[in-house]
């Protein structure tokens, strides 16, 4: 029976019209690296990522110019408002956007998710007040649900031996967003005082010091958004009832060599997702991976521009701007050369457990890297941002990897629907929670335990810690 097992029945079947159909037979006669597809994923996913943390270099000063603060401490609080309406908007709409990529096809929520930055990262950059960023923060996460989506369209876009480079292709790009965007934010906000023989007070730029980084973004969303249009689908519709593998063949054939109580088990985990145990608790790790991963991308900032008085590195937001390139960087190099072999190698859960340990004493060492000045300071904080996000990185990659090998097709849309929607829950938690860490810690420099900033980056420890324990069974499991 064994051997039956390992010849197939019958040749896969396509359906004329179908696009996922058409897919699958370009990938039954792709030879070599999918270049053309990595950097399609690539570029959508990146122009999604550069607005959400593009703007955390200059928020500080932003929430100062709109006299919302009483006193300097409490900046942070109010940037971390600011921070999290995003993910709240996208936590509510997320399983939404995953369900209509199920049924619709993961398209046409790509091609809404990248016009959707266009205009409210423009808005947001034309904020004249607090209220009017939180707002339109607000609707760009809750109107822009394509992460989820392209997760699944890198794992149906590619040959099974590329799933582990395309997936890394999605968390690469994601992570260089979140470190390429603040760059830009810092190089290009208040470009009136840093370009005066460019850019005058009376300009629009002048007049919105904030709006020029959000303006450069906006028009590479637009270009992508056009380019979008040419992008093959790749949902399975056949029309009689918008069937996905279940109806092919070839999940027949491995239907075939599964037993009666196997079948009753996969069947019971494809009506209900929360059910999924395998799925339900790669989301959960990726989730405190990423409270971690978000409070710490809001930290990281506000604490460079912070005075140091307060235990900051006084950098200006050009200087932040020019660290978060050299990490940007790392981080792609890393990500397309390094981590598919490693991961190969030790499997994506070691490479998380592994990432996670080696993270603890990089951020403990921050405190203690603020108290240098000069070159000294500035080489070993680029270095640690460099090590620590290349390093965040891998551990989400890994849970990329679990989250899509645990649904099939049909439910991988509404799967990382689910993914994102409880994890844009911890990530509101994570800038609105770091703002008002990095306030309080702010207020007790000379504490007797764990003063100033030694709080801020031990919780984040803390948090790092919990995340690496429940990557081991009983809690996480695969099968």
């Amino acid at each position: 029976m064994a051997e039956d097992c390992k010849v197939p029945l019958l040749k896969n079947k396509y359906y004329e019209g179908c696009p996922g159909c058409k897919v699958d037979q370009d990938k039954m006669l792709q030879r070599g690296l999918p270049i053309r597809q990595l950097v399609s994923v690539w570029i959508v996913v990146l122009c999604t990522a550069l607005p959400i943390s593009s703007l955390f270099p200059f928020l500080y000063f932003m929430i100062k110019d709109f006299h919302i603060a009483k006193r300097e401490e409490d900046i942070g609080s109010y940037a971390g408002y600011v921070g999290a309406s995003f993910m709240l908007g996208r936590a509510l709409t997320s399983v939404l956007w995953g369900i209509v990529a199920d049924r619709y096809g993961r398209k046409p929520v790509i091609i809404i998710g990248t016009a959707v930055v266009v205009i409210f990262n423009t808005l947001f950059g034309l904020s004249v007040n607090f209220w009017m960023a939180v707002i339109t923060r607000f609707l760009l996460g809750s109107l822009n649900g394509l992460l989820g989506p392209i997760k699944a369209y890198s794992c149906e876009i590619f040959r099974d031996e590329y799933q582990a480079l395309g997936l890394s292709t999605v968390s690469t790009a994601w992570g260089i967003g979140l470190i390429i965007g603040p760059a830009m934010g810092g190089f290009l906000a208040q470009p009136a005082d840093k370009f005066p023989n460019i850019f005058s007070k009376e300009s629009i730029f002048g007049r919105f010091p904030y709006f020029l980084p959000c303006l450069c973004i906006s028009v590479f969303a637009l270009v992508v958004t056009i380019a979008t249009f040419w992008l093959p689908e790749t949902l399975h519709m056949h029309g009689d009832d918008n069937a996905s593998p279940d109806a092919s063949i070839d999940a027949l054939e491995s239907a075939s060599c599964l037993s009666s109580s196997q079948l009753k088990q996969e069947g019971s985990s494809k009506k209900s997702l929360l059910k999924n145990w395998p799925l339900m608790s790669s989301i959960i790790v990726y989730c405190v991976f990423s409270l971690h991963d978000m409070a710490y991308t809001e930290i990281f900032s506000l604490w460079a521009v912070s005075q140091r008085k307060y235990g900051g590195l006084s950098y200006s937001t050009e200087t932040v701007g020019e660290i978060l390139a050299i990490t940007g960087f790392s981080l792609l190099v890393f990500q397309s050369t390094l981590y598919p072999c490693v991961e190969r190698i030790l499997g994506p859960i070691m490479v998380a457990r592994i990432s996670g340990v080696l993270s603890i004493p990089i951020l403990t060492s921050y405190p203690y890297i603020a108290m240098l000045s000069g070159v000294t300071g500035l080489i070993l904080i680029n270095c640690a941002s460099a090590v620590k996000n290349v390093l965040s990185i891998s551990i989400i990659t890994g849970t990329f990897i679990l989250q899509n090998k645990a649904v099939d097709q049909n439910q991988r849309g509404a799967a990382n629907g689910i993914s994102m929607t409880v994890v844009s829950l911890f990530k509101a938690v994570g800038p609105a929670g770091g703002g008002a860490l990095f306030s309080w810690a702010q207020k007790r420099q000379n504490a007797a335990f764990l003063p100033g900033n030694h709080s801020v980056f031990f919780v984040l420890n803390v948090i790092e810690a919990i995340a690496i324990l429940m990557t081991f069974k009983p809690f996480l499991s695969t099968t």
